[in-house]
């Protein structure tokens, strides 16, 4: 599995979840988890998440994956929303180990009561796909959900703590899933 970092800017507006984006875009052959910081703002006909038809989905700034895995042919929808739980439980994990205390809703973290990511899963027939966002602050957010920023969970949390995030989140990801690969390797079945 590949991980590719880009430089910041880049805006996610749904066009990303699509397959073969990081192959299309960045000659990425394979599953890869994509990771960089910029704005979101997805328009209605972008959104894969039935629940979040009509609704405001924004930000002026937040740590943007994207993953996608070839690896079961054809694409698992369980198996996808599975790995999306393995990336959102992992980055709670990094979160605390920075003194950011979160709780998980689902596939969402929030800190407080603020909503501090945005999640969906998706497949296609070749793929599967995950987006993962957090907010670094609330600034162009919806006004009606509360929500918060990776700045304002923790004050010590710096710009620099922040650009190294995100490819920690990617490594540890990666060899989460190398892992499980090794550890269906070297079992015996029946």
């Amino acid at each position: 599995m590949k991980m590719i970092k880009l430089e910041p800017g880049l805006k996610y507006d749904g066009s990303q979840i699509k397959p073969m984006w990081a192959f299309q875009n960045f000659g990425v052959k394979g599953s890869s988890i994509v990771n960089w910081i910029g704005p979101m703002d997805i328009k209605s006909d972008e959104l894969v998440d039935y629940e979040d038809m009509g609704l405001e989905i924004k930000s002026d700034e937040m740590i943007h994956f994207i993953v996608e895995h070839f690896d079961v042919q054809p694409a698992d929808m369980r198996l996808c929303y599975h790995r999306q739980r393995i990336l959102v439980m992992i980055v709670q994990d990094l979160l605390d180990e920075i003194g950011i205390k979160t709780h998980r809703k689902g596939d969402d973290l929030y800190c407080d009561d603020g909503k501090l990511t945005v999640s969906v899963a998706s497949c296609s027939v070749s793929s599967m796909k995950i987006h993962f966002a957090m907010n670094l602050t609330t600034t162009g957010t919806p006004k009606n959900v509360k929500t918060t920023g990776l700045l304002e969970c923790s004050g010590e949390l710096d710009m620099d703590m922040i650009s190294k995030l995100p490819d920690k989140v990617s490594k540890t990801y990666i060899d989460e899933i190398e892992d499980i690969e090794e550890d269906i390797a070297k079992t015996r079945v029946f």
